[in-house]
């Protein structure tokens, strides 16, 4: 099926710079037992929500990114010829500031929402639920547990880690939603949705950095196809499977 020429996504959440610095270590520094890097190269990309975005964009999505400043860095370490990650340093948390401005007018300008929230303070619970429950077809990926903020939500991309802690505090509110819009990744494992496990070809990996966000992308770009959650479920899963073969974040 082809995309209508007004279908549109709004991509919300925090977002920031992901920085991969390649290099050599090939011997241990003498006044301490660690490793003496020697850099040979950065690669940056575009993080968090901001990778949401580029890859809906790659799939062909017309889309917008609403996001923080991009204060954020994330700085990667890692050792070329091996890809072991030496050390990942994080800076500009702190000055990310809280969302600013929606409004029911520019949502619904939008075939779809999907909120990438990492929960850095962009986003707060309250902008969730203003957000689903004033749109018709929303998407969510969060780091917060996930509770009624999100109740009126199409879909809930999580992590087979964030779904266990979640997972009791659902349980305890009776939250029988959830469990039905919960679409849970399992890395290596595939996801699940429905009580129905999709499998994913087993491959070399590489790097698992941005595979949830490609993930996603995947699920919303298939969904807008058709409509059919089932086929979305199968395409996130080869859009994943895909960028998880290759050094650092990537595009599909």
């Amino acid at each position: 099926m082809e995309f209508q020429s007004s279908m549109k996504a709004l991509i919300i959440g925090d977002s920031c710079t992901d920085v991969y610095l390649y290099g050599n270590c090939q011997r241990l520094c003498p006044d301490a037992p660690v490793p003496v890097f020697v850099p040979l190269y950065q690669k940056d990309n575009k993080g968090m929500a901001g990778n949401v975005y580029q890859n809906l964009v790659s799939l062909g999505i017309p889309a917008v990114l609403k996001t923080n400043n991009n204060a954020v860095v994330k700085t990667r370490y890692v050792e070329e010829k091996t890809n072991h990650m030496l050390l990942r340093v994080d800076s500009g948390e702190e000055r990310v500031t809280r969302m600013s401005g929606l409004t029911v007018e520019f949502l619904k300008s939008f075939t779809v929402v999907v909120i990438s929230d990492y929960n850095k303070g962009f986003l707060h619970k309250e902008d969730i639920r203003f957000i689903c429950e004033n749109h018709p077809l929303v998407f969510i990926d969060t780091k917060k547990i996930i509770g009624d903020y999100c109740k009126e939500c199409s879909y809930i991309k999580i992590n087979s880690e964030e779904h266990r802690k979640s997972f009791e505090e659902i349980n305890n509110q009776s939250e029988e939603w959830a469990n039905k819009k919960m679409i849970v990744t399992l890395g290596s494992g595939g996801s699940v949705f429905d009580g129905k496990k999709y499998s994913v070809s087993q491959v070399e990996i590489k790097d698992t950095s941005g595979a949830g966000d490609t993930f996603l992308a995947g699920l919303v770009y298939e969904y807008l196809k058709g409509e059919d959650i089932y086929k979305a479920m199968e395409f996130a899963n080869k859009c994943a499977t895909k960028v998880v073969q290759m050094k650092g974040v990537n595009v599909i």
